[in-house]
């Protein structure tokens, strides 16, 4: 395929922003501009000579703007191929010109529906004659250049600077596949729309996913797997993809995966008291909430601190520095926060390989949408795990019910037993994490492991006992047996917070009696695979 020469470009485009530098660009080169309303307008009103899409078609835009470039006169000018006999024939006999270059950004449709417009006005920011004219450049460019995206200006233009007014066929061809990608996204945004918000749908017929690619990372689960982060197209929650990063080296995946189980959980507690998350392998292994943040993170240090080595650490206020100091006393390889200050940002800024991500505001644990997950041959898909149990709704099981602290407790572990790979046990003292037994194939294991490690702990700082004694324990599901709950009983719990739901409960509810522990139901699982 040979190189084409620019000689008539039509523009018509709803983000304006470079429209009038590429314009100059084109018209420096003799190129006739064919452009529409808004564009036109703006063209014009920077000293450039502009032709209505009207004086083109021999028709006036009409219906509100809704029809003034469908018509063959445009789509001819763009689908014809110029080498074809009969084509060329036809352009002739109805004075249809080609047209070299197509430049078209579509209507705001994401952008209105993020404003929280009204549905006659959503429906109006539906582009119709935009994403014909893009999908008619782009299958014929083999002699048409597509541009959509005002951030490719500067290519087209040094395109044209080196090739003395033309294109080569593999810049059309790079426009064309980005263009095809443009309307793709935005007619999945619409009909996600329709589907999720217009029509009420959970789950509809067609699910797409769309995303921009933001960055390829430098591998991604192993050395030997390749990987890349997606940011979603239109409205969307904002998280630790769309964090700001002040320093460090770049992120892997492992890493993204990593800071977002950190920064799920400690969002828990946006609302609440300074609150400090550790997480490891997107497992937490320390959690704890205190007065200040450097006491939460002591405190959610002290639950595992073999684990925290390597770890990444969220925390739900602005850090300072005297918690910024704490946290580079081990090695740590993320910090996720709402905001730092100078002195937290001086500290961090002696550890040149630690990556410290700013978040703005976090994310509400009880925001809805759908978790994806592929299997082989297809999609599972849910909702997001945002349930919610109040205090009031709990249900007591055991002769004696819990004291205020054991419920305080007992909320505490339950929240962060939410996010710990099932099977999940949690003991928690004085609102903090005491112990974390995760992802293990039966309960009972994972009440052993957690007590393990609150032993190990106590032997580390020399304390009397484990944290565990006096401690409440959250189970992610219910207990099949009672051995799970006798070990918890061994661990020194008095207090219990589970589900509930068992075929065997009386059995378990028996035990806790027979040991004087409090127990409650919460009638709600929090399964994490």
């Amino acid at each position: 395929m040979s190189d084409v020469k620019i000689k008539r470009a039509l523009l018509s485009v709803s983000d304006k922003s470079g429209l009038v530098e590429l314009g100059h660009a084109l018209a420096k080169r003799d190129v006739e501009l064919v452009s529409t309303g808004g564009t036109a307008k703006t063209l014009r009103d920077a000293g450039l000579q502009v032709k209505d899409i009207s004086d083109l078609t021999g028709f006036p835009e009409m219906m509100d703007g809704r029809v003034k470039t469908l018509h063959p006169k445009v789509h001819g000018g763009l689908l014809a191929v110029r080498d074809n006999a009969e084509h060329a024939a036809s352009m002739k006999e109805h004075g249809i010109g080609v047209i070299d270059l197509v430049v078209v950004n579509l209507y705001p449709f994401a952008q209105t529906v993020a404003k929280g417009a009204s549905r006659d006005e959503i429906i109006e920011n539906i582009d119709i004659g935009g994403p014909s004219m893009v999908r008619s450049a782009a299958k014929n460019h083999a002699y048409v250049t597509i541009v959509t995206d005002p951030a490719d200006y500067d290519d087209l233009i040094a395109e044209l600077e080196e090739s003395g007014g033309k294109t080569s066929y593999d810049f059309r061809r790079k426009c064309a596949a980005k263009a095809y990608s443009a309307t793709a996204a935005y007619d999945s945004m619409i009909s996600q729309w329709f589907a999720f918000a217009d029509q009420g749908q959970l789950f509809p017929d067609m699910l797409v996913i769309n995303g921009n690619r933001a960055e390829e990372l430098r591998y991604g689960e192993n050395p030997h797997q390749r990987a890349a982060l997606y940011l979603p197209i239109g409205p969307h929650s904002s998280g630790i993809a769309q964090a700001e990063q002040i320093q460090g080296k770049e992120l892997s995946y492992n890493n993204y995966n990593d800071a977002d189980a950190a920064l799920e959980l400690v969002s828990e507690f946006r609302d609440g008291p300074p609150t400090v998350v550790i997480v490891k392998h997107a497992n937490p292994c320390g959690v704890a909430t205190g007065d200040t943040l450097i006491e939460a993170y002591r405190a959610a240090l002290e639950c595992d601190s073999v684990s925290a080595f390597g770890g990444i650490v969220a925390v739900n206020r602005p850090l300072d520095g005297a918690t910024a100091e704490a946290i580079t006393e081990i090695f740590t390889e993320v910090v996720a926060a709402p905001a730092a200050d100078d002195a937290a940002k001086a500290v961090f800024a002696k550890k040149k390989n630690l990556r410290l991500l700013l978040t703005g505001d976090l994310p509400d644990p009880k925001r809805g949408g759908l978790m994806v997950k592929p299997i082989t041959g297809g999609l599972l898909v849910q909702s997001r795990d945002n349930g919610f149990v109040p205090d009031s709704e709990f249900k007591v099981v055991t002769k004696r019910a819990p004291t205020a602290q054991e419920l305080a407790d007992c909320r505490f572990a339950w929240t962060v037993a939410k996010h710990v790979k099932s099977n999940a046990i949690v003991y928690a003292k004085d609102g903090a994490t005491a112990g974390i037994g995760a992802g293990q194939m039966n309960r009972r294991d994972s009440a052993r492991i957690a007590a393990i490690k609150a032993r190990e702990a106590a032997e580390t700082y020399g304390w009397d006992a484990p944290r565990t004694v006096g401690s409440a324990v959250a189970s992610d599901a219910f207990f099949h047996f009672a051995d799970g709950l006798l070990a918890a009983v061994e661990a020194g719990a008095t207090a219990v917070i589970q589900p509930g739901g068992s075929m065997r409960d009386d059995e378990v509810i028996a035990a806790a009696d027979e040991a004087g522990l409090a127990m409650v139901f919460t009638g709600m699982r929090h399964f994490r695979h």
